[in-house]
């Protein structure tokens, strides 16, 4: 199947128009912040001088700062300068809607209208389906890959886009964004905290969903970021499928599965998937995501928001005990 093209412009990308756009909504939520504010001290100045840079090509990316955080395990946050940002945003914003029409329909990690809960919710949909009306029994390959972003291949993925884009100015820039970082390895990895991210990896792994949808015909098959799910009556069918799920995704993308997170269980036994315990017919929240969830309460129980998106969290599983529970351990009107 030819793939379709992009037919926007480097033109419009750089364009004083998109940028300003582009920082209008970088701007939500970051107005407080003394590197932001510094930038909008002078934002024509430096946005007419980005956009020379980018028209005369002599434009670099500056190099990140990294930091770490826990939510929950360990992860290292590179944080590109406000400069980098407004471009990434730039870009974003006008390769996003053409990549999304490229996507399959169950892709759900940082799409519009998409996201964890209709994952589950598409999860379950798949159980009832699969089996039937639970008349018989549904088995469920889960599989997680190994150092997700720190393994995506630079080369690989600047070969996928260029599929799709054949503007030669627009390559350059993508490919300034996607080999300004590397993790442990040069022509390796994707930063955690870039905009750009968040699009690269859905490009980058939209090759192994076209694989499984198209190639491989699975008809129950969920992907959220480096999470996927295929759900079958067959089991013998998907301990034949894993083999070959490995060898695409090492031989094609590079990347490899953790061994220790792969595994075949029925539906009815409850599988853990994207912070909740998925059963036929209902889900709870996972044990560390509700010590989590009531340790962050605690702490921050005079941050009603902060509550009150736990709250709306809750409302997509079987939680009214926790939600009692939230509710009797702080004094909040509700």
């Amino acid at each position: 199947m030819e793939k379709i093209k992009f037919n926007n412009n480097y033109q419009y990308i750089i364009s004083i128009d998109n940028l300003l756009g582009a920082w209008q909504e970088f701007l939500r939520s970051k107005r407080n912040r003394k590197d932001v504010q510094q930038f909008e001290f002078n934002l024509m100045d430096n946005i007419i001088g980005l956009h020379r840079d980018l028209v005369s090509k002599n434009y670099k990316h500056s190099p990140y700062h990294a930091f770490n955080i826990s939510d929950p395990k360990p992860r290292s946050i590179h944080k590109a300068s406000v400069k980098d940002r407004l471009l990434h945003h730039a870009l974003y914003r006008t390769l996003y809607l053409f990549f999304d029409k490229t996507f399959i329909a169950d892709s759900y990690s940082c799409r519009i209208d998409k996201g964890s809960h209709k994952a589950i919710n598409r999860f379950q949909e798949y159980v009832y389906k699969e089996s039937r009306n639970h008349t018989r029994t549904v088995w469920v390959l889960k599989c997680d890959i190994r150092k997700f972003f720190a393994s995506i291949d630079q080369h690989i993925l600047t070969e996928i886009i260029n599929g799709y884009i054949l503007d030669n100015d627009i390559q350059w820039l993508i490919s300034r964004v996607i080999f300004s970082f590397y993790s442990t390895e040069k022509g390796k990895g994707l930063p955690l905290g870039n905009l750009t991210s968040q699009l690269l990896v859905n490009i980058y792994m939209n090759e192994f969903d076209q694989f499984m949808k198209h190639k491989i015909k699975a008809k129950h098959y969920i992907r959220y970021a480096d999470d996927f799910v295929i759900l079958s009556a067959n089991k013998q069918w998907l301990i034949n499928l894993l083999p070959v799920i490995r060898d695409f995704l090492s031989e094609k993308l590079h990347l490899y599965l953790h061994e220790k997170k792969v595994s075949i269980k029925t539906a009815a036994s409850g599988i853990d998937f994207l912070g909740w315990v998925n059963f036929l017919d209902h889900r709870v929240l996972r044990t560390t995501a509700r010590r989590r969830m009531f340790k962050n309460i605690f702490l921050k129980r005079e941050n009603n928001q902060v509550i009150q998106s736990y709250l709306g969290l809750l409302q997509h599983g079987n939680t009214n005990g926790l939600v009692q529970k939230i509710r009797e351990s702080i004094y909040i009107d509700f």
